[in-house]
């Protein structure tokens, strides 16, 4: 079996990619990059890496590899995810795709050029319960779904707070881009990606921002954030994400799909990450709920997907134009929030 020479830029979530890779036979994970020189020793000694950069660019120039995984604040998405793709690498870029859908764009349109794979990793999408939910929509169980509500809402769960995650020029925005990019692509994926009509959205920082002036730190992107969303087939999508906000659970992950014949809730389990999902439906004139019990579906992480994609020469688990799609709706979103107005597109 050939052996894939895989490159990750970034060693925050970018630990979480390294073991996504170096648990495919096929994958390779030969050299790391990180601007913090004491996480790289470590990260390298841990997973044992033989090559370590200081400089993303001056790994590229000097290590021959066919993947990389770009995993870095948003604002060097576009910039690293074009370098390696020019030099001739795949990418599995950390969500969200860009600060915005130009970036997107310039992305995509450098995979085509040089023919090459770009994923996005939706991490969410590659789980059991996602898989369950997917495999009863595809049978058609679900009928015409014409309503999803989709949410991710931490009572006080502001990442690195007074760091990049709060700052806009680094971000590109708050909860919306950083968890409701989650939430709204699962919810689109299981409902077929529909093309989007309108959007009506609102953000605020009442909480988070007045924490940060109370600590001094810098602070300026949304801590709530909703949107209505109709699609061109009639269908409709509401998105909720927040860091702060007073609610009971510390946090609260759950998408809702309603169809004609039957309806989904997946939703996690006591403010964990661990899911599940219920099924609802009416036979013979009486209302039935059933539950997901094991054995689940076999699920493998994004990492390993994409290597089985480029292995077996099969279609990219998260093309990139579907993270495109998410970026054009996130900016409708932030658009109509700002003037308070619905956003048309398409």
């Amino acid at each position: 079996m050939k052996r894939y020479r895989i490159g990750v830029i970034g060693l925050g979530m970018g630990k979480s990619h390294i073991e996504g890779f170096q648990s495919h036979p096929a994958a390779e994970v030969v050299a790391i990059a990180d601007s913090d020189k004491e996480r790289l020793a470590a990260v390298a000694e841990k997973y044992a890496i033989p090559a370590t950069y200081t400089d993303a660019r001056k790994m590229l120039a000097g290590e021959k590899l066919d993947i990389v995984s770009v995993v870095t604040p948003n604002k060097f998405h576009r910039e690293l995810t074009i370098a390696a793709l020019e030099a001739g690498c795949h990418v599995l870029c950390e969500k969200p795709m860009a600060m915005n859908a130009a970036e997107a764009e310039d992305m995509l349109a450098a995979a085509r050029k040089h023919d090459r794979r770009l994923m996005i990793n939706f991490s969410f999408r590659f789980r059991p319960q996602s898989y369950a939910m997917k495999k009863l929509v595809e049978a058609g169980e679900l009928g015409n779904i014409y309503f999803g509500r989709t949410v991710w809402l931490r009572r006080r769960g502001m990442p690195g707070f007074g760091g990049w995650f709060g700052t806009k020029s680094l971000a590109g925005g708050g909860p919306l881009i950083d968890l409701g990019v989650h939430r709204l692509d699962l919810a689109l994926w299981l409902m077929g990606y529909p093309e989007p009509e309108w959007v009506l959205a609102g953000a605020c920082s009442p909480i988070a921002s007045e924490i940060a002036a109370r600590k001094g730190v810098p602070y300026n992107v949304e801590d709530f954030a909703t949107a209505m969303i109709r699609f061109k087939n009639g269908a409709m999508l509401e998105l909720e994400a927040s860091w702060a906000g007073n609610i009971k659970e510390n946090e609260l992950m759950e998408t809702r799909l309603l169809g004609d014949k039957g309806g989904l809730h997946q939703y996690n389990l006591n403010g964990t990450y661990e899911f599940d999902v219920e099924f609802y439906r009416e036979l013979a004139g009486c209302q039935y709920d059933s539950k997901l019990h094991p054995p689940v579906p076999e699920c493998h992480n994004a990492q390993y997907s994409l290597m089985e994609a480029i292995v077996h020469d099969q279609p990219t688990p998260v093309p990139a134009e579907q993270g495109l799609a998410v970026m054009r709706l996130l900016d409708a979103i932030y658009q109509s929030a700002a003037s308070g107005q619905p956003v048309k597109l398409g």
